[in-house]
């Protein structure tokens, strides 16, 4: 038997599949614990989840795309996060006395603090913004990104050369499989496996009932980015999907008061069951979270995808690569040209083909059973 600790950011694309790979672990035998937020982690994990709490940073850069998304995502929530909650996983770690860390990739501060006390660590990489190295064509801002790893490594009373803080030496598990990522070279220490989603409480009082038979089923949902950057799109899409009305029902996932005076048909709610939502949905018009991506193709799901910001372009670019949805702007795409990219994924076959083969490179990955197994053999001790 071994112990985890999982150091996590407070978001809920990171820490579910976290959650799911903790949840395999601790089925083996294993004791797990995380460290983060409590007040963010708790609703994912459960209550009896063991949890140290670090605090968090809240990260006000949702607006920013292309290389800016990169800088504030840096400067304005990786960096203060890290050091803010240095001290809290450091703590952690004393306490819990880990044989393993598993760090989400962009939680750098369980980077520093395994390499503190000579502990193994695995990067767990949810989302796809670092894993293709997407921004290997712009060296300055690779070195402008170098420099603060420099500066945190210096904060932490570390050596300045030591391994990049987002990629383990030992192991990377990511979320993805190369179905997805376009045959990209990985090192050997790379896991694809595959998302890792485990079943969720039941959703009390969806309304099932009053899901259409007779017709096919879209989900909009722009996941945690839904705020007041993103409330143009919304009637856009309304205005989008109205006509198509007669034989697409449209289930929108938007915060109160994003939508005024929908039209009756339209099933708009602030939270869905997503997952159980997908084995009925027919396409799905979405930012191009990670999380949402993979959760509809692991369906067989085609989708429609509207980048904001950060690795959502990325996961865009892949989808569409991998002939399994569309891409449109997300500030500038008008209804027509939205309902028009919506109805090709509906009618096209060979959408909802491609998103089926990914959806089973995703079953064969392993998901998370796969990453317990790799992160079991890392907790090993060395031979000899």
């Amino acid at each position: 038997m071994s112990r985890f600790l999982f150091v996590l950011l407070p978001l809920a694309g990171h820490v579910n599949p976290a959650g799911a790979i903790g949840a395999s672990l601790a089925a083996g035998g294993h004791q797990v614990a995380y460290a983060g937020s409590r007040a963010r982690l708790r609703p994912h994990l459960g209550e009896d989840a063991l949890i140290y709490p670090t605090g968090m940073r809240v990260y006000g850069g949702l607006a920013d795309s292309g290389t800016a998304s990169v800088r504030s995502l840096w400067q304005r929530f990786i960096v203060p996060f890290t050091r803010h909650t240095l001290a809290a996983v450091e703590q952690a770690v004393q306490a819990y006395q880990p044989d393993v860390l598993v760090v989400d990739q962009h939680a750098l501060a369980g980077a520093l603090i395994a390499q503190r006390h000579g502990l193994p660590w695995a990067s767990l990489a949810s989302s796809s913004m670092e894993l293709t190295e997407p921004l290997r064509g712009l060296p300055q801002v690779g070195a402008w990104i170098d420099g603060h790893m420099t500066s945190l490594r210096a904060f932490a009373g570390l050596p300045a050369d030591g391994p990049d803080l987002r990629f383990s030496p030992y192991l990377v598990i990511a979320l993805t499989s190369a179905a997805l990522t376009g045959g990209h070279q990985f090192p050997g220490h790379y896991a694809l496996v595959g998302p890792a989603i485990a079943a969720r409480p039941p959703a009390a009082g969806f309304p099932w009932h009053r899901l259409d038979p007779g017709r096919r089923k879209v989900l909009v949902t722009l996941g945690t980015m839904a705020d007041e950057n993103s409330a143009g799109f919304y009637p856009r899409a309304v205005q989008a999907l109205a006509p198509l009305a007669s034989r697409v029902q449209a289930i929108v996932v938007a915060p109160p008061g994003m939508i005024t005076g929908p039209p009756e048909d339209l099933l708009v709610f602030s939270r869905v069951p997503q997952l159980e939502l997908m084995p009925r949905l027919d396409a799905v018009i979405c930012h191009g979270g990670m999380n949402t991506v993979c959760e509809a193709l692991s369906f067989g799901v085609p989708l429609v995808i509207a980048p904001l910001t950060r690795d959502q372009p990325v996961n865009a670019n892949q989808v569409v690569a991998a002939g399994a949805g569309l891409r449109v702007h997300f500030h500038r795409v008008r209804p027509q040209q939205l309902r028009a990219a919506l109805a090709t994924v509906l009618d096209d076959p060979s959408y909802r083909a491609a998103a089926a083969a990914i959806g089973a490179s995703f079953a064969a990955a392993g998901g998370a059973r796969a990453a317990a197994e790799y992160l079991e053999r890392l907790a090993l001790p060395p031979p000899g």
